[in-house]
């Protein structure tokens, strides 16, 4: 580790007025940050902890009957405060690393993140949540933009997740064992004009949803509907844990369960 300063803000306009320095970095639950700064791939000389944020934090519903999630929110509190509203959001937040990662992490460190095989991008991409920072509101169709790239701009901080509820949802992951990561997940949710396919954890352009699957399902949802089609390999990730093909045989395997556990 090397030496810093750290600035605990109290509100969301204090921690966006001492993130306008190049040099601070927003910390969330430090899950992934601090591991990075402890190898030096990341050197901020400024740490802005957004955990004192009290308005940044709880799980509540909307006049639009959206879940809205506060970006400080650990993913046991999403896991315990969304179950009434959201199962299927809860289910995904509830299988996240381990309880230590789960009581420490937060959506919105995630969400900044994009990490290619974690689970809260599957959820937002296949909800049609909304990002919202301290200064836009993002779709999530337009805010992941490939892998660990979002479309936040520098010095912007994630908020709140706004998650329309869909009629049925459920996510599948296929676990890699050392890291809990996802070597592949799928999202999917079925709303009134069509259902979201979204898959992590196995394509170089990162979280992506599955169009061919998302139109099969929409008109008729049941893994019966996807019997049919095939996932090319070409663009997937491969390294030790995987093969391109494995990974694309995972994508219509997980596809295929989310829906029969939806349904």
């Amino acid at each position: 580790m090397y030496a810093f300063e750290i600035e605990r803000p109290a509100s969301i306009a204090d921690a966006a007025s001492a993130m306008k320095t190049d040099e601070a970095q927003a910390l969330g639950g430090g899950q992934t940050l601090i591991p990075t700064l402890k190898q030096r791939l990341a050197m901020p000389s400024v740490l802005v902890s957004l955990t004192g944020i009290g308005e940044m934090k709880g799980v509540c519903m909307s006049d639009a009957g959206e879940v809205c999630i506060g970006g400080a929110t650990t993913h046991a509190t999403v896991a315990r405060e969304a179950a009434a509203h959201y199962p299927g959001l809860a289910g995904l937040a509830s299988r996240i690393g381990d309880p230590a990662v789960r009581n420490r992490g937060t959506i919105g460190g995630s969400l900044a993140n994009n990490d290619p095989a974690a689970c809260y991008p599957a959820a937002a991409l296949g909800s049609g949540a909304t990002i919202i920072t301290n200064s836009r509101s993002i779709a999530a169709d337009d805010y992941f933009q490939g892998m660990f790239t979002t479309a936040l701009e520098e010095g912007e901080i994630i908020t709140e997740v706004r998650f329309p509820v869909p009629e049925k949802s459920h996510y599948q992951k296929f676990v890699q064992p050392a890291s809990r990561f996802a070597l592949v997940g799928v999202f999917v949710a079925k709303y009134a004009d069509g259902v979201r396919v979204a898959v992590t954890g196995a394509s170089e352009e990162g979280v992506h949803r599955w169009t061919e699957a998302e139109n099969a399902l929409s008109g008729n949802f049941s893994a019966d509907a996807i019997s049919e089609l095939s996932v090319s390999a070409d663009g997937m990730i491969s390294d030790l844990h995987g093969s391109p093909e494995y990974r694309a045989h995972l994508v219509k395997v997980m596809t295929g369960r989310a829906v029969s556990a939806a349904s």
